[in-house]
């Protein structure tokens, strides 16, 4: 798998390494910002993604610690603009904050049709493979990994191409996955075999056979990886099966 080229235009210095104190990690793109704050007990990840060009918001999992994600969506507008908060998944450590940011911003909801229903905040719009999520001027693809939950979503954000922005490349990958695909495996199947099966192969299926080695994976918990220090562990995967 090939990768894509180097060049690009980012000066923050991001790392994708867990941050518990300190200023909330940033990573600056050509077209967007991306914040990631750790929250709550069981040390959630939740992005921010601000477009450069025209401001608007979209927050990944609220998850825990309202006040502390309140403050991430000021850094990126300090108007506290949110437009959309898409929820990964059902399990309520990605979302126990959902009502608060709701209630504050006035931003709308977005999780994955078959999980919608379990979320106690109402959702405005159901999630299913292949659907697009925008951003200002970005455009997100929606990925359904089924197995962790029925209707897990990941988001799927490649780097448009820019004549407005000097130096751009087009081309990066930068996939937002739940709890589906973390640094050394896949996400909790409850050690059931159909689960497992149904995620490996949509894990499979539509990232590994799809992107290249230098996507960048931001997980639900932990640190980030890439698709490239992941692929050689495929099949140990399969093979241990979790």
């Amino acid at each position: 798998m090939t990768t894509h080229g180097e060049g690009h235009n980012e000066t923050t210095g991001y790392d994708g390494r867990v941050h518990t104190q300190g200023p909330t990690a940033l990573r600056r793109l050509d077209e967007v910002d991306i914040r990631k704050a750790r929250v709550g007990a069981l040390g959630n990840n939740a992005y921010l993604l601000t477009c450069r060009r025209s401001g608007h918001q979209l927050l990944i999992d609220a998850a825990a610690d309202s006040d502390r994600l309140l403050e991430v969506v000021r850094e990126g507008s300090p108007s506290t603009e949110l437009g959309l908060i898409v929820t990964t998944h059902r399990h309520r450590d990605h979302h126990g904050a959902l009502e608060d940011l709701v209630a504050v911003t006035g931003a709308r909801t977005a999780a994955g049709a078959e999980d919608a229903e379990a979320i106690p905040v109402p959702t405005h719009r159901l999630l299913r493979h292949g659907d697009t999520v925008t951003v200002g001027h970005l455009s997100l693809e929606v990925v359904s990994l089924r197995g962790h939950t029925p209707g897990s979503v990941a988001l799927l954000l490649i780097e448009p191409s820019s004549v407005d922005v000097p130096g751009a490349v087009a081309g990066r990958a930068h996939l937002f996955t739940g709890d589906s695909l973390f640094p050394g495996g896949l996400g909790n199947t409850d050690h059931d075999a159909a689960r497992f099966t149904q995620l490996f192969d949509d894990v499979t299926s539509r990232v590994f056979d799809r992107l290249p080695d230098d996507t960048w994976v931001y997980p639900g918990h932990g640190d980030d990886t890439t698709l490239g220090a992941e692929r050689p562990h495929l099949k140990s995967w399969r093979e241990r099966g979790w």
